[in-house]
């Protein structure tokens, strides 16, 4: 029942349908009775309906064209005021003015604002029965004007927001990306060293060239161990997390995330396929953090979700795909953790696709060749 309420709540806020829906439940009272209203010989009702039903058809291109709104709903309120159809201003004219502020910035807001209150106050200062037309003019252009810029700005504000944040979680993924790097590459080094030194120490008397040359890539091997440290300082500084090592994630990790994942209440599965092969240190990493994104954004972002997790070795590259079938709650974008996949992915030379599914929920899909990493 909540997944088909949700369902429906997200069709009907996509821009069209709903602009559509307004404007279909704001003209179906007068609709039916504008018949009824002519055939009584009543003009001036029908006029005033007429009136009305064409400022509501105008309000479907409100988003895209909220300037030439609110322009043609101010000449046909400004018409039905003058010849004593209208009374004041009309709902249509209202919720134009909101996209008005709601639509567009600066100059353009103030420049359509002030075009439309000087036709409505000359307007209701020449035609309305009431004094002080230019004052009642003034609060309904610039009440729901000054609404939709509120709207606007809080809209811009809460965007500007969730950029920071994903750039911050970026920065964040990277700053761990190259702690993991440290501890693989660390350890290579560590061997290199060992071998060469071990090859140095058995060399008979009389290679001098070549100790000399070994004794210098072991120099050059322990500056390098001793320059990754100082960088993985200056990262640890750096960054808000704590110490980050790749201790226990890999591929062979997996079982143990899905089992992670079903006890924190996400109904999760995990598909194998292909012979499984040692893979370099950082496809390993990158096919379990991607897993592990994934799976933490179906639990904080969708409804009544269950995921599948499919993992798949080839001869040449390995691909890993997560996907849900839960609804998006709010409607809003999984987490900024699809930027750390993105870097990940990007660092090992594949490729990732995410995006919600045709029929609902939400995929992360990532192919990462073998060969070139």
């Amino acid at each position: 029942m909540r997944r088909t309420f949700l369902k429906i709540v997200r069709f009907f806020s996509r821009p069209r349908v709903f602009d559509t829906t307004l404007v279909i439940v704001f003209s179906l009272p007068a609709v039916p009775a504008l018949p009824f209203i002519i055939a009584g010989g009543e003009a001036t009702e029908a006029l005033t309906m007429a009136s009305y039903l064409a400022g509501m058809a105008l309000l479907l291109m409100r988003r895209r064209r909220p300037i030439l709104t609110a322009a043609l709903v101010t000449a046909v309120d400004a018409v039905g005021i003058a010849t004593q159809v209208v009374n004041f201003l009309s709902l249509p004219s209202f919720i134009a003015f909101y996209s008005v502020g709601r639509y567009t910035t600066g100059r353009a807001t103030l420049i359509t604002s002030s075009g439309a209150y000087a036709v409505y106050a000359t307007t209701m200062e020449l035609f309305w029965r009431a004094k002080g037309g230019w004052l009642a003019a003034l609060f309904a252009i610039a009440v729901p004007v000054g609404v939709g810029l509120i709207v606007r700005l809080r809209t811009e504000l809460n965007e500007r927001g969730r950029a920071e944040a994903a750039d911050a979680a970026v920065r964040a993924e990277r700053r761990r990306i190259a702690r993991e790097l440290h501890d693989v590459v660390a350890h290579h080094i560590t061997v290199i060293n060992a071998l060469v030194g071990g090859a140095r120490a058995t060399l008979p008397p009389g290679q001098e060239v070549t100790r000399n040359a070994l004794e210098s890539a072991e120099q050059t091997a322990r500056q390098a161990m001793s320059e990754m440290r100082r960088l993985l300082d200056v990262l640890r500084a750096d960054g808000s997390e704590g110490p980050d090592a790749a201790t226990g994630v890999g591929a062979d990790r997996l079982p143990s995330l899905i089992k992670e994942a079903r006890s924190a209440g996400l109904p999760a599965s995990l598909t194998v396929t292909g012979e499984p092969v040692e893979l370099p240190a950082a496809v390993d990493h990158a096919v379990y953090r991607i897993v592990q994104e994934a799976l933490t954004n179906t639990r904080k972002h969708a409804v009544s979700a269950r995921a599948s997790v499919r993992l798949a070795y080839e001869p040449s590259a390995v691909e890993v795909e997560v996907v849900d079938d839960g609804m998006a709650m709010g409607g809003g974008a999984p987490g900024f953790g699809l930027g750390g996949m993105a870097e990940r992915v990007a660092l090992c030379g594949g490729r990732l696709s995410t995006g919600p599914r045709p029929e609902v929920g939400f995929r992360v899909h990532a192919r990462i060749p073998l060969e070139t990493t």
